[in-house]
């Protein structure tokens, strides 16, 4: 479980980065950061759900 977990941090932290950047930017984020941004927060809202309710199996 602690992998899905520092899987799920590292994710986190990605999406934090790319946010900062943009915000950084002072101009819209480019259609790929965006993407990226939304993807992330897909996979991020999936993991956490997963781990949740302890549908992933044991590594």
């Amino acid at each position: 479980m602690d992998d899905y977990k520092t899987l799920l941090d590292r994710m986190k932290a990605a999406q934090i980065e790319l946010l900062a950047a943009a915000a950084r930017a002072r101009t819209l984020p480019s259609d790929g950061a965006l993407r990226k941004i939304a993807d992330l927060e897909v996979a991020i809202g999936a993991l956490e759900h997963l781990i949740d309710d302890g549908a992933l199996p044991r590594g």
